[in-house]
């Protein structure tokens, strides 16, 4: 049993969905707290002058002390609109935008609250665009209140893992003396981003899924062994 884990994130790298796709439960982490200027709620999109960043503005007073399940978005600001007016005028030449847009449109309709709510359905939007059918489990729907290395461990003793894949940064906290105890091997993510066609002349690396499922959508390339 592969298990991997990772905080919410707004339109995810190519890396994100990497571990997803290599894992059979991938575990949701919004128990946690959220960090101010993090990828969780912002991301890059592609444009004919480079990156630019489309960030959903939340309500950030108490973050420090609540779970990011928690965190409330910020909706008297026009955000959607405004990304929805990034995404058609920097991909309506690409390759999938005639297919992709009017989904892409009907999924910002909807209307959250709650942060983690809206990053978790748009996970499973773009989970389904590149057909990858792992297991999706909320932490927040376990209960387990650890810390740190201990909450990592405790995530996949609860599914009976034998291999947890972790982001190269887990290197900075997880207790390797513990998973070997429990019979977890640890695994750290080498993710090689490919190169793929793209609008706007010299390739960018690390943009937001929206890019790559606008230009390409082939989940070969970034599926690695």
């Amino acid at each position: 049993m592969i298990v991997s884990i990772h905080q919410p994130a707004y339109l995810p790298w190519l890396g994100y969905f990497d571990k997803i796709i290599r894992s059979d439960v991938f575990v949701y982490l919004d128990t946690v707290q959220i960090e101010k200027n993090s990828y969780s709620y912002r991301n890059k999109i592609k444009t004919p002058q480079g990156s630019t960043w489309l960030t959903i503005p939340l309500k950030m007073k108490g973050h420090t002390s609540n779970g990011i399940k928690d965190v409330l978005i910020d909706n008297s600001q026009q955000w959607k609109k405004k990304h929805l007016k990034n995404i058609f005028f920097n991909y309506k030449k690409s390759l999938f935008f005639d297919e992709l847009y009017p989904r892409i449109e009907e999924l910002y309709q909807q209307d959250f609250d709650l942060f983690s709510d809206l990053t978790y359905q748009h996970l499973l939007f773009w989970l389904s665009e590149l057909n990858i059918d792992t297991k999706i489990i909320k932490s927040s729907d376990l209960d387990i209140n650890s810390k740190k290395s201990d909450l990592i461990l405790d995530l996949c003793s609860e599914f009976d893992a034998d291999k947890y894949i972790s982001g190269a940064l887990g290197k900075d906290y997880l207790d390797e003396g513990d998973f070997k105890m429990k019979g977890v091997e640890v695994e750290y993510q080498n993710y090689q981003h490919p190169q793929y066609a793209q609008l706007h002349g010299e390739f960018l690396s690390h943009m937001g899924i929206v890019d790559f499922c606008m230009n390409s959508k082939n989940s070969n390339l970034f599926k690695q062994d």
